[in-house]
């Protein structure tokens, strides 16, 4: 059997758990371990979704879980959930709160609503000295604000914001996370990729969604994160294992020692 490809990527972000991955989760992680990908951090939306990211991350080798609501979900935020999910943060192989954020674009759930719920798993994060990962649709003037006093790591997840948020994300040490938008024709921000301090950049798939090029229009997964690193390596006029050495790096210091493991 032929040694997977370096460097050994890690997915930052990618919903192993969804049932679009039923039918062949295991080759899909076979797939990945082929492509160069060492570990994969598997996002929950909502408690259960959690609860499903942290069973698969305790079964297998090289993954990782988070636990959190999504902004589309806020409205489920009771202090049922929250004990919830601080339960299975309290887990080994759960790194992280969320996915949470605001999503102005769908507004699936009210405004009032989501900033509630995100502020919540914000104090969440920080009382438990986890990072925290952050989705931003259409809000970045009141994620900048919410962020401002945080007191939590945060990831700035698929990153396409504009100057506002990317400046806030400067501000308080944020890491972005980029996924395969950045490959798209129509991504326009090429200073995020290239000047953001190096030692907080972050690739992922946010699989099975935003499938990068030239994958376009297929189900996305965890290895088309090379994809990924390979764009944010062009961008920045640097070396593929280069690019994979940082973010890995970047990766394991931000939810710690667990991403040492590999699939």
């Amino acid at each position: 059997m032929p040694l997977p490809a370096r460097p050994y990527l890690v997915d930052a972000h990618c919903h192993l758990g969804d049932g679009a991955f039923d039918p062949d989760r295991a080759a899909v992680l076979e797939r990945a371990r082929h492509a160069g990908v060492g570990h994969v951090v598997v996002i929950g939306t909502t408690p259960e979704d959690s609860e499903r990211a942290a069973t698969l991350a305790r079964a297998h080798a090289g993954l990782s879980a988070t636990a959190g609501l999504h902004p589309h979900e806020a409205t489920a935020w009771s202090p049922e959930a929250a004990a919830r999910l601080k339960a299975l943060l309290a887990l080994p192989e759960v790194v992280a709160v969320g996915e949470t954020g605001l999503d102005y674009h769908y507004d699936h759930s009210p405004r009032d609503v989501q900033r509630r719920a995100f502020a919540a798993q914000l104090a969440l994060a920080a009382e438990l000295d986890k990072p925290v990962v952050v989705h931003a649709r259409e809000a970045d003037d009141d994620i900048a604000a919410m962020l401002a006093g945080a007191g939590a790591t945060v990831v700035l997840h698929s990153f396409s914001s504009g100057v506002k948020l990317f400046e806030a994300g400067m501000q308080i040490g944020a890491y972005l996370s980029f996924s395969g938008m950045i490959t798209f024709k129509s991504w326009r921000f090429t200073a995020a990729l290239t000047d953001y301090p190096p030692d907080r950049l972050l690739v992922e798939t946010d699989a099975p969604y935003l499938a990068p090029a030239p994958h376009r229009g297929k189900r996305n997964e965890p290895g088309f994160v090379r994809e990924v690193a390979e764009a944010l390596a062009r961008a920045r006029g640097e070396r593929l294992e280069a690019v994979g050495q940082r973010t890995t790096e970047n990766a394991r210091r931000l939810f710690g020692p667990r991403l040492a493991s590999t699939l």
